[in-house]
């Protein structure tokens, strides 16, 4: 039994319960001494069920107990150590090491969100300790920014709060028929009631990465039920600050558990980013998911779009993870869990944009500054009828077979492949596929001096100075729809080295008065693909009367 003396505590006999260092929904944490060994120690008091029966209640202690000592088994540097495992007055408690420093959560409110090295020097401590614990069969299944602690004049990453862990095969430590864990580091597949495996800790690692470098967590919403929705099936917005790591942060977010990354892919990606400052490209296998892509036989999943850091980045759908082929269980859990949780009163979560820079510009188009501040993504937006595209009732006959015709705001229509998204930025308009990967742009303008021709030559001749590694580059004149016209082509290097190269088709033609110009971009070893998305644009364009 514990006994009571001078505000203290002691249980099991050794243990002096001295300051509470922390609450969570798993427990109680104290600052205590083992009087026994004459050293400061961490003890955590695990909740239990106050509802249950005694005989349930028993047998959660046996399984808390079985399994806490599994966790104890776990011993590596990046792990905290589990010193003991007792029992006293029918309460299970986790004796542990005391780390002099406080979590990663505390860290990031004190001081704001870390840059790209340190993000990836404490992924590659977390990636050690979840590795260690995987291989002795135990997930952690709660990790998060909070239950990460930072050794102070050390820098020491240590995993803690091991307090939902589970051993492989068996009943988690603290579960009675509710969700446990902190939903917005919970992988989808563990939301929708799927499945969870090692791959889950690794969503929540890609999640915290998001949060260390963006100061933000990337699915906090306002309710519960608006954090079960965007985990789920919401498009997902990589915060900009991630751009450096993206490819890692791409592959663990992906939404699909047999695509994410594996520990060891994602390990070999920070470790080259933190020896050469650039991060290598996805591995072919792990291309994100499409949903919706071009219906063209033959045609490869695409790989995902890196935009440039000081751009905001769109929706992971766009430039990132696609949304996965979602099984009609997925999401009818999530809908339940939303109800359940939310009930009859909420709405339907708000439609989500985002925004996508593009380095072949349309002509008279400044380029972004390297230097300014991006714009911070909104959680939510109400998106207004003039803000978003209107598809036609019945499809043009001229829209080819795995084509739409969209009837847009800024005045004119045109057939754009099934999937393609809407993202409009200032005067340019983007129709843009699931990953980025090919982007079909539209300008319209007033007309400028010298005509479509001389307007192409004096991109043509800017070309170095506004698309990195520009090649290629050549400009002809031409006609369309019996008026003149020109056509620009080139190839550049992309915006990032994970980007790659990619070409670029550009027709600028005058029409009633106004100038249009549309292109399309795209990675160079699929300029065919994007050629017949060019003239389909192009061939099918017609300008509002």
């Amino acid at each position: 039994m514990g006994t009571e003396g001078d505000n203290v505590r002691v249980i099991a006999g050794r243990y002096r319960l001295e300051a509470r260092l922390g609450r969570g929904g798993m427990g109680v944490v104290w600052r205590a001494t083992d009087q026994l060994l004459g050293r400061q120690v961490a003890v955590k008091e695990l909740a239990l069920d106050e509802t249950l029966s005694l005989e349930e209640a028993r047998h959660q202690r046996e399984r808390t107990l079985r399994e806490a000592r599994a966790v104890a088994q776990l011993s590596h540097p990046n792990v905290v150590v589990v010193h003991d495992v007792v029992e006293d007055d029918e309460r299970p408690y986790l004796v542990m090491e005391l780390i002099d420093g406080g979590s990663l959560a505390e860290r990031i409110a004190r001081n704001g969100p870390v840059d790209a090295t340190e993000a990836a020097r404490i992924g590659l401590a977390l990636l050690a300790a979840l590795q260690k614990a995987h291989q002795a069969g135990v997930l952690h299944r709660d990790l998060k920014p909070a239950n990460v602690l930072m050794e102070a004049g050390t820098g020491r990453v240590v995993l803690t709060d091991f307090g939902i862990a589970q051993v492989t095969g068996a009943t988690t430590l603290t579960e009675t028929g509710s969700f446990v864990g902190s939903p917005e580091y919970t992988s989808p597949e563990r939301m929708s009631g799927d499945r969870t495996g090692p791959e889950s800790d690794l969503w929540s690692l890609g999640a915290l990465l998001c949060t260390v470098l963006s100061g933000e967590s990337l699915f906090h919403r306002d309710s519960l039920g608006g954090v079960l929705h965007a985990v789920v099936m919401d498009d997902i917005r990589i915060p900009d600050a991630a751009a450096p790591l993206l490819p890692v942060v791409l592959g663990l977010l992906e939404r699909d558990p047999d695509r994410r990354l594996t520990a060891a892919e994602a390990e070999r990606m920070l470790r080259a980013y933190v020896d050469t400052g650039r991060t290598p490209h996805l591995p072919a296998d792990h291309i994100p998911t499409q949903r919706d892509v071009p219906r063209h036989q033959g045609h490869h999943m695409p790989r995902p779009h890196v935009p440039r850091p000081h751009v905001p980045v769109p929706h992971a759908s766009e430039s990132g993870p696609a949304k996965p082929r979602r099984s009609a269980r997925t999401i009818l859990a999530a809908a339940a869990l939303a109800v359940a949780v939310v009930g009859a009163g909420v709405s339907a979560a708000a439609l989500l944009m985002g925004g996508d820079g593009e380095g072949e510009r349309a002509p008279g188009t400044s380029a972004p500054s390297p230097t300014g501040s991006p714009e911070s993504p909104t959680p939510t937006v109400t998106v207004t009828r003039q803000q978003t595209e209107t598809t036609t009732a019945t499809p043009a006959p001229a829209a080819p077979a795995g084509y739409r015709i969209v009837k847009d705001p800024k005045g004119f229509s045109l057939a754009v492949p099934d999937g393609f998204k809407r993202n409009p930025q200032g005067s340019r308009v983007f129709y843009m596929s699931p990953g980025g990967t090919f982007r079909i742009g539209i300008k319209v303008a007033d007309p400028e001096e010298g005509g479509p021709l001389e307007v192409m030559r004096r991109s043509h001749a800017k070309g170095p100075e506004n698309n990195l590694g520009y090649r290629d580059g050549e400009v002809l004149a031409t006609t369309h729809n019996g008026r003149p016209a020109a056509l620009w082509e080139f190839t550049w290097d992309g915006f990032t080295e994970a980007e790659g190269a990619r070409h670029t088709y550009d027709l600028c033609w005058e029409e009633g008065g106004r100038m249009y110009d549309v292109w399309v971009s795209a990675p160079v070893g699929r300029s065919d693909e994007a050629k017949r998305y060019f003239d389909t644009a192009v061939d099918s364009f017609v300008r509002a009367r």
